[in-house]
């Protein structure tokens, strides 16, 4: 149930440093924190990731309703003993597609104000609840491939003691 928690956690950091941002910059208003290497902007995204699927509101909130009813379901059939890895995730995704969630469901965009530049390239502005998603797909990711290994090392084992078994017969 921490999980539950966590997205919480997300949720909340999410949506108060959104209204920070709304309530106290004027759209495009920018603020240096190291240079011009990270600023934080007021900016308004009506898409999804990287501005795909922009103006699609309806299309994305119906998206996030079945992806959110998923996970709640997933998350209730998870074992306790599965590690800490896969649940952190999970919360982590919950609580940043809620808080993108209520965005568009109420305005019809999402507010986003972290700005990173290389150069002369800007990487897509984001929020924390983008940070929540993307964090929680990598350590998702993360799980899987570690639970393959897993699982191909003990059946390696498996096979060498059944080679083993068979030798002594």
């Amino acid at each position: 149930m921490w999980y539950y928690v966590l997205a919480l956690i997300v949720f909340l950091l999410d949506q108060g440093t959104k209204w920070l941002i709304a309530t106290r910059l004027t759209i495009g208003e920018r603020i240096p924190v190291i240079g011009d290497f990270f600023l934080i902007t007021s900016h308004r995204n009506t898409g999804a990731a990287f501005s795909i699927l922009e103006n699609q509101r309806w299309f994305l909130l119906s998206i996030t309703v079945v992806v959110v009813a998923g996970i709640i379901w997933y998350l209730q059939k998870i074992k306790r003993g599965h590690g800490l890895l896969l649940p952190t995730g999970i919360g982590l995704i919950l609580g940043g597609a809620i808080g993108n969630f209520l965005d568009r469901a109420l305005t019809g965009e999402v507010v986003d104000f972290l700005m990173f530049n290389f150069g002369s390239y800007t990487f897509p502005i984001f929020n924390v609840a983008d940070m929540g998603i993307c964090i929680g797909v990598g350590l998702v990711l993360l799980d899987t491939i570690l639970s393959v290994r897993r699982e191909n090392q003990m059946k390696e084992q498996e096979s060498k003691q059944e080679g083993t078994v068979e030798e002594t017969s």
